[in-house]
């Protein structure tokens, strides 16, 4: 990796320098067509399978540095590349190019009462920063997501998974090269130094458009806190499941377990159960036993110990933590109102399920539960861009702006309006 010092190069000065190029960049790639996009796009998907044991090879040598550091597992498992994984990672980027290209999109249009006509049209942000933590995969879709929607993208890893991310990042370069597209469009930043993550934040001298950052609730915090420019993130996924009295008992199982452990690490992992009170001698049970059968640590309340023995209690912490771990907080509600009330108190508004076949329950769900991905019947870790058909996603948005749940390609864009006249002037 390059040293910035042992260069004679001022960190500050690199980064500016990186944003500038960006900025150069951005202007090319906001006209470039859909089919040169996609030549790059594909290119790169090809050049990442050709290269599965340089990739391997230097994902080995980044888990080999964290090994016996006390890591959790979760964070072990988003660092580990595998060669399934970097075919995973190949297909990603050949749906992103087969996905939709945002970019002239017409939104929106309507005639005025003089003439006037309006469109609105979708146009790229423009140079998007990405800070992200121990997941190398999101060098690819980062940079492919970024690049459909027409943006220039800085991309800033965890210095955990440096190799892996330099040795996707080549090619990606690779693709940009193929397709004749500037080589600077996704630059990832050379240096560990935390203080290039602080020189991002201030935008790179009006370089960048939009933060997008994707890792741990410390750096998430910090961005939210220090950025001068826009920010799409989610500082948790503190995701809950609530299981009505009305639900199957045996799809709640299904779903239940599914959204705690197909992967724990992930951010759409659920970290709550809350239960029906009225539902408490017929499903609570089954549904603590599930999850203690597929691994689960159980931490509850203490109405929920009395019906089920052996359980941990839940401290008023636990109703806040997003474990990322086999662990889940179980709590009794009211039903419905009680399970809104528990949501409004402690969601990071990313993502909730009701499992529910009666409809006024679902109904008032989805009117007043207020997070950005709400499901009925269905898993919380589906809360994915790929899984909602987006070609993959940068991030999960919570906030309230353009960009809210994945960000996808579209959420990427922007917008301006075109007016056509025929000479009309303004009295």
């Amino acid at each position: 990796m390059l040293d910035a010092v042992a260069n004679g190069r001022d960190i500050d000065a690199l980064m500016l320098d990186i944003g500038a190029r960006a900025t150069a960049a951005a202007r090319p790639l906001a006209i470039a067509s859909t089919e040169q996009k996609n030549k790059a796009l594909n290119a790169m998907a090809d050049a990442i399978v050709a290269a599965r044991d340089t990739i391997l090879a230097a994902n080995a040598d980044d888990l080999r540095e964290v090994e016996g550091s006390g890591l959790q597992a979760s964070f072990i498992d988003r660092l580990t590349l595998t060669d399934q994984r970097i075919l995973d990672m190949a297909d990603g980027i050949r749906a992103i190019a087969a996905f939709k290209d945002p970019v002239g999109e017409v939104i929106a249009a309507w005639d005025r009462p003089n003439g006037l006509k309006i469109e609105r049209i979708r146009t790229p942000l423009g140079v998007i920063g990405v800070i992200y933590e121990s997941r190398p995969n999101v060098t690819a879709d980062a940079g492919a997501l970024c690049l459909k929607a027409g943006n220039a993208v800085v991309l800033r890893g965890g210095s955990d998974s440096r190799r892996s991310s330099a040795a996707i990042h080549a090619c990606l370069v690779e693709g940009l090269r193929v397709a004749d597209l500037p080589e600077d469009a996704i630059q990832i930043v050379p240096v560990a130094d935390r203080a290039a993550v602080g020189a991002m934040l201030t935008g790179l001298g009006g370089s960048i458009d939009v933060i997008v950052p994707r890792g741990g609730k410390n750096l998430v915090a910090r961005v939210q806190s220090e950025a001068r420019v826009p920010v799409f993130a989610h500082l948790e996924g503190l995701c809950h499941i609530y299981v009505d009295a009305s639900a199957d008992l045996d799809m709640a199982k299904e779903i239940v377990v599914n959204a705690k452990m197909r992967r724990t690490g992930v951010c759409g992992a659920a970290e709550t159960l809350l239960v029906d009170r009225t539902a408490a001698q017929t499903h609570l049970k089954p549904l603590v036993e599930a999850l203690r059968a597929a691994g689960c640590e159980v931490r509850a309340s203490e109405d929920v110990r009395r019906l089920v023995s052996g359980l941990n209690p839940a401290t008023e912490d636990d109703w806040s933590t997003e474990y990322l771990d086999a662990i889940i907080s179980v709590r009794l509600v009211d039903g419905i109102s009680g399970a809104i009330a528990h949501i409004g108190t402690y969601s990071s508004s990313h993502t909730e399920a009701v499992v529910a076949e009666d409809p006024a329950v679902v109904e008032r769900f989805f009117s007043e539960v207020d997070s950005a991905i709400l499901l009925h019947n269905a898993s919380t870790q589906f809360a994915d861009g790929g899984e909602f058909g987006m070609g993959g996603e940068i991030g999960i948005a919570t906030g309230k702006m353009h960009a809210r749940g994945p960000v996808g390609v579209e959420q990427l864009t922007s917008f301006k309006y075109r007016v056509h006249g025929t000479g009309q002037t303004r009295p």
